[in-house]
């Protein structure tokens, strides 16, 4: 079946479904593209506020130190939300914690703590496309440990089909999800960004040291999808190198490139420094992303070689699942052929689940047929586990750990199949489901609807 050249890009290669897809586009709208966040306590994040007002705490009670409000973003990229919130309460982003990234091109609510802030101040934020809703006191700051999932209301438009062929095939390509136990749990397409994917590619000049060509990666490499005025300077600065004239072409609207070329137009020579501009946990996202294009690389070698993924062979990692249903990579075993037999038996119960190293210094991987596959993906990268542990940047440095082959797909529901009220004689499909943390919405999609040109599909 037929696999963009840009997914394959980012190590996506193959579909798990056999069924026709529906076509279509995504996000053509935010509205199109919902997102609601929910924590491990039941707590969930609704982009309406609820009609019986939750209770807003008030009082200076010392225990009373992380206030837990819902954010609602409309087209606002995570770091963005933080920093202007942060601005606004005139106090550091290093106060305000999230337990998940969510889209930018979306309509999302997830839960944010600020650290040390009167409820009253938090009320009167007002920024155009942010809403911040206090709703109570957390225990302590959030992380992605306290993140249970998100559930997903997707509008999928420009559909050519008639109803029926619409509604038999997703019906074909849920039953195959579902019977396989979930969908390939590749790393999402806005993982490393598809109207610019670079990400991975900085990461792997970071993770190989060469800290001149990650810095050159993410501010001249030109991407034919951008907007031309971004495009034209980023190729005016691939020619020259001028930084001092870059700071001068490149859009105000391009932030986080005009914090390193400002650097850059005092210390031309000292790319680390101009590397640390960036806000640390952007930095991070660069090295991880490059770990994600091996593990997605490593999961289609897998499937294409005919090894399965719901199933465990000698030699694979399994990991245990919690009683919420997430998988806890730190209870891990190897299966040997004594085990074997017994650990699928857990694999089938949704006790276990087959898990791929994510390559790290300190993460060993696997052993058998699937250490081979491993081994030839990071020989084609020419790279090796200790890159990972990074002298002259060792903030970046990746441990390494272990990702589920499979992700549970829940509470899917194919709400409405009607006329796309943008598109004439075309059809519009609104679904909804679940998943747990660490998997990616645009993952299933691809599957549902078989994109041929990922920018034209809204990926």
């Amino acid at each position: 079946m037929f696999v963009s050249k840009l997914e394959k890009s980012l190590g996506i290669e193959v579909y798990v479904t056999r069924s026709r897809g529906i076509g279509g586009a995504i996000k053509r709208f935010p509205e199109d593209f919902l997102v609601e966040e929910i924590l491990l306590n039941g707590s969930r994040a609704e982009i309406e506020a609820p009609k019986i007002k939750p209770y807003t705490p008030h009082g200076d009670n010392a225990q009373q130190r992380f206030l837990l409000c819902v954010l609602v973003k409309r087209n606002w990229d995570n770091f963005q939300a933080i920093k202007a919130i942060a601005h606004k309460l005139g106090i550091s982003t290093n106060r305000i914690s999230i337990a998940g990234i969510k889209d930018a091109e979306a309509v999302t609510a997830q839960h944010i703590t600020i650290e040390d802030v009167n409820t009253s101040d938090v009320e009167k934020i007002q920024i155009k496309g942010l809403k911040v809703r206090p709703i109570g006191y957390f225990h302590t700051k959030l992380s992605p440990y306290h993140l249970l999932g998100n559930s997903f209301t997707i509008t999928v438009r420009a559909l050519s089909h008639t109803k029926r062929e619409i509604l038999e095939r997703i019906t074909s390509i849920v039953e195959e999800i579902k019977m396989l136990g979930g969908m390939p749990n590749f790393y999402g397409h806005q993982r490393f960004g598809t109207i610019r994917p670079i990400t991975h590619l900085v990461g792997k000049a970071l993770v190989k040291g060469n800290f001149r060509r990650a810095v050159m990666l993410f501010l001249a490499k030109p991407s034919p999808n951008e907007h031309p005025k971004s495009r034209e300077a980023r190729k005016e600065l691939w020619k020259t190198g001028d930084f001092e004239k870059a700071m001068k072409n490149f859009p105000k609207s391009l932030y986080y490139e005009r914090l390193m070329l400002r650097h850059l137009a005092k210390k031309p020579k000292d790319f680390v420094g101009a590397f640390r501009q960036l806000p640390a946990k952007l930095r991070t996202l660069f090295p991880q992303a490059y770990q994600a294009y091996i593990f997605n690389k490593v999961l289609s070698r897998r499937i294409i070689q005919g090894l399965p993924i719901n199933k465990a062979e000698v030699g694979d990692y399994v990991i245990e699942v919690e009683p919420s249903g997430l998988p806890n990579p730190l209870k891990w075993h190897i299966v040997n052929q004594e085990l074997k037999d017994e650990i699928n038996k857990a694999v089938r119960s949704g006790r276990m689940l087959l898990a791929i190293p994510l390559v790290g210094f300190r993460q060993a991987l696997s052993q058998g047929i699937q250490g081979e596959i491993e081994n030839t993906v990071l020989e084609e990268e020419k790279i090796s586990l200790k890159s990972f542990k990074m002298k002259r940047m060792p903030e970046l440095s990746l441990k390494g750990g272990l990702r589920p082959a499979l992700a549970f797909v829940g509470k899917f529901s194919l709400r409405e199949i009607s006329k796309d009220e943008t598109a004439k004689r075309k059809k519009k499909v609104v679904m909804s489901f679940m998943l747990y943390r660490g998997s990616y919405a645009t993952v299933f999609l691809r599957e549902i609807m078989k994109p041929r040109n990922l920018i034209k599909a809204g990926f």
